[in-house]
């Protein structure tokens, strides 16, 4: 597994590739957990384009996640999920409480709009 990271205003995004397994989920549960904190973000984006497989213990840093999030206020998004993370996803109930969008960009874009409309902001 392998990740990258990006930060553009509040919002936190790690891209994903390879597996998500057992293996290596403590690694990447602390890497965005320690990065979140550096740089006082307040939203996630996890980018799953590139990820080949994924066990219980990805579900539990997803899940894990979103759990840390919610309790700062913020928002997370799945972004770029393959059929078969989807599907992993999906069965495991993960999309009823998290949202998912196509891309990257995408989430980008709706945690922006989320952040505007909790402000009051119209363009």
């Amino acid at each position: 597994m392998q990740s990258s990271f990006l930060v553009t205003d509040d919002i936190f995004v790690v891209s994903v590739s390879g597996e998500l397994d057992h293996h290596c989920a403590g690694k990447l549960r602390e890497e965005i957990d320690e990065a979140m904190d550096a740089f006082k973000c307040r939203h996630l984006v996890m980018d799953m384009e590139k990820v080949t497989f994924m066990d219980s213990s990805g579900i539990g840093v997803v899940l894990g996640r979103y759990s840390k999030i919610s309790e700062r206020g913020g928002r997370l998004v799945l972004a770029g999920c393959s059929d078969y993370v989807e599907k992993i996803l999906l069965m495991a109930g993960v999309f009823t409480v998290i949202n998912k969008e196509n891309t990257a960009e995408e989430a980008i874009w709706l945690l922006r709009g989320y952040e505007q409309m909790k402000l009051g902001v119209n363009e």
